[in-house]
C-alpha cells in the first residue's frame, strides 16, 4: 500500500485579515491582474511567484493576467476557456507534479470544449526525484519561482508566432 510522509517546513506569506468573513463561492477562481499577452494560471504557493512574475515581465512591456485558480476540483471553466479564446497563450503553473496534475486538467478540459487555438505550457515538478533542499530552492530547480516563472512567460511569448484574433 503507498505511502506518503509529509514533512512540513517553511512558512506562509502573511496577509491581513478582513474584517468581515466572505465565503469564497466553490469552484470559482479570480482574477488579479489583467493583461493582453498571455496568461499566467497558478494555484496554492505560486500564485504569488506569479504575481512577482507578473510585475517583472510587465516593466519589460509584457502584460500578463494572473488568475488564482483557487481549485483544483471543481475547475473554473468559464475562467479558464475564456481567458484561453482571449489571450491565447497560458502558463499554468503548480507546486506539484506535472503529469497527472491540474494543468493536466486544464489541457483536457480545453481538448473537451474544443479550444485548441490557445497555447499552453505547464511548469510544476517533472517526474524527477528531487533532493532535499530548502523550499526556495527546490522551488528554484523546478522553475515555480518568480524568475523560472518569468522565464517561462517569455520563452512563451517569443516562441509563438502572434496569433490572429477573431
Amino acid at each position: 500500500m503507498p505511502r506518503l510522509l509529509r514533512y512540513p517546513r517553511g512558512k506562509g506569506i502573511g496577509v491581513p485579515l478582513d474584517e468581515e468573513i466572505v465565503a469564497l463561492e466553490i469552484g470559482r477562481g479570480e482574477i488579479i491582474v489583467k493583461g493582453s499577452d498571455l496568461a499566467i494560471v497558478a494555484i496554492g504557493a505560486t500564485v504569488y511567484p506569479a504575481l512577482d512574475a507578473a510585475s517583472m515581465l510587465r516593466r519589460e512591456g509584457l502584460l500578463a493576467t494572473v488568475i488564482n485558480a483557487r481549485f483544483i476540483k471543481p475547475l473554473d471553466e468559464d475562467l479558464l476557456c475564456g481567458t484561453a479564446r482571449e489571450v491565447k497563450r497560458m502558463l499554468i503553473v503548480e507546486e506539484n507534479v506535472l503529469m497527472g496534475g491540474f494543468g493536466s486538467a486544464v489541457l483536457e478540459l480545453f481538448a473537451e470544449k474544443g479550444i485548441y487555438d490557445c497555447v499552453t505550457r505547464r511548469l510544476g515538478v517533472g517526474d524527477v526525484f528531487m533532493e532535499h533542499a530548502t523550499q526556495a530552492e527546490l522551488r528554484a530547480a523546478a522553475g515555480i519561482d518568480a524568475e523560472g516563472i518569468a522565464a517561462a512567460a517569455r520563452g512563451l511569448c517569443l516562441d509563438v508566432p502572434e496569433i490572429a484574433r477573431s
